[in-house]
């Protein structure tokens, strides 16, 4: 067995791997950076890049059918799936390669393909090659989760990774789970042409939100024609030549059965840790399999630190890059930088789109907090009528005592980017006294938050 010695292992080259290691490495270390699979994680490769390449291209057939109440004509609208697939395969082939290349050419990194295990505390063999470091981190994502529906052995299933590579669009697409993934393709293979059905055994849609915001979520998808059943229990599916029957109870117990031509699985995640030997490192994970890790992504062996999903920690690109960034100010800048110190910000991109940032409504007066709640519609935002989409409202909690802001959502138009203009004062603790006078430009949607911030009653 071949043995080379390095300060630094990467394990997985996700959002967080590849800025580690070059990061280690521009700090004068030797750093060996080892994938399995395809450079750039779930984000590159399954996840947000290819997504929302998808739900450009589902928003474009959507707006061509939506044309004539902008004055515009654009006759029978027709949807390749081929050239959607090859559009996203760009996109994806595009930024796995620049990942590639950075680490290729980056001086002092050595990047490895194969899967790696560790054999020892400080010791990880790749196909033979053993490698030695005296600091590891581990950055190797999730997965999809298949749950244990009878029946479901048999129906060829599908997941976020490979639903995306459909070479036609499904006459009807069957989703078990509303949650986050579960209603963006619901909403994309709507927009494409699908019948979609969505399974959620909650009893609404997106349980951890507020009731109205799940239920605007909710208004937005069923007008455009997603069947949504939420509180579905006892599902079992059968395969029948080219057709998937799934029976099941509705909220109401009542017994219902759909034929469909695809379905899609998306009910939750589990972390990859199931073959890298963390026992003998000395690797604590939980019941679920994720690694235990500390404030400052450190894991129950000291050298060794869990960066990403696979941490448990935050199931989002923007916390795995914000793992690196708390590890790399610890180890290299003196910082004292912890997970806890970040607050919620994350989106659904449905269209229009949820931005949300902070407590919930619920989660705030759950911890007993006098809370002030503030709301406009979207109806009341110029720039939104302007632009024929007036789904959805914009909603602020504020600490009635300390009068600061606890959180936000909004639910429309370009949601997801005004939603960001408030994180400043959240993370800063501004008075929100003192963004009332704050003057935004005109017309956007993000001018409109001082204004529900003053309507919280």
């Amino acid at each position: 067995m071949t043995a080379h010695d390095f300060d630094s292992i990467v394990i997985g080259a996700g959002q967080a791997g590849p800025a580690l290691a070059a990061r280690l490495a521009a700090a004068g270390e030797r750093v060996a950076v080892i994938e399995r699979a395809h450079m750039g994680g779930t984000c590159v490769n399954n996840g947000c890049m290819p997504t929302k390449t998808m739900v450009a291209s589902a928003y474009a057939a959507w707006l061509a059918r939506e044309s004539e109440r902008f004055g515009v004509g654009t006759g029978p609208v027709t949807v390749d799936m081929q050239a959607v697939r090859a559009r996203k395969d760009q996109v994806v082939q595009d930024a796995r390669g620049n990942v590639t290349r950075w680490m290729e050419t980056t001086p002092g990194i050595t990047l490895m393909q194969g899967h790696a295990r560790f054999t020892g505390s400080n010791t990880v063999e790749v196909d033979g090659t053993a490698l030695t470091a005296a600091r590891i981190f581990i950055n190797t994502g999730a997965r999809a989760s298949v749950p244990p529906i009878p029946g479901i052995e048999a129906v060829p299933v599908l997941t976020n990774a490979d639903v995306m590579d459909l070479a036609e669009v499904p006459k009807h697409l069957l989703i078990i789970g509303g949650s986050y993934i579960g209603l963006e393709f619901a909403q994309v293979f709507r927009r494409l042409g699908a019948q979609v059905t969505v399974l959620e055994q909650a009893a609404t849609l997106l349980p951890r939100e507020d009731a109205d915001v799940s239920a605007g979520i909710a208004d937005i998808l069923m007008g455009e024609g997603v069947q949504l059943v939420p509180g579905a229990r006892e599902v079992s599916l059968e395969q029948d030549g080219a057709t998937t029957r799934a029976r099941f109870l509705d909220g109401a117990g009542q017994p219902r059965l759909v034929s469909v031509d695809r379905v899609l699985v998306a009910t939750g995640r589990r972390p990859n840790t199931d073959d890298l030997g963390l026992e003998t490192a000395g690797v604590e994970t939980d019941a679920r399999g994720f690694i235990v890790v500390d404030d400052s992504c450190r894991t129950s062996a000291p050298h060794i630190w869990a960066l990403g999903e696979v941490n448990g920690r935050g199931a989002f690109t923007h916390t795995a890059y914000n793992d690196y960034e708390i590890v790399a100010a610890n180890l290299l800048d003196g910082g004292t930088r912890r997970i806890t110190d970040r607050r919620t910000c994350y989106a659904l991109f449905i269209d229009p789109p949820l931005g949300r940032i902070g407590l919930t409504e619920t989660e705030a007066r759950a911890g007993g907090r006098p809370v002030l709640v503030g709301k406009r519609p979207m109806s009341r935002v110029g720039r939104a009528v302007e632009s024929g989409e007036t789904r959805g409202f914009i909603k602020v909690v504020v600490d009635a005592e300390a009068r600061t802001l606890l959180g936000a959502a909004v639910l429309g138009y370009r949601g997801d980017e005004a939603v960001q203009a408030l994180l400043s004062p959240l993370y800063l603790g501004t008075p929100v006294d003192a963004i009332g006078p704050m003057i935004g430009i005109h017309p956007t949607v993000a001018e409109l938050l001082p204004f529900a911030i003053a309507d919280a009653r």
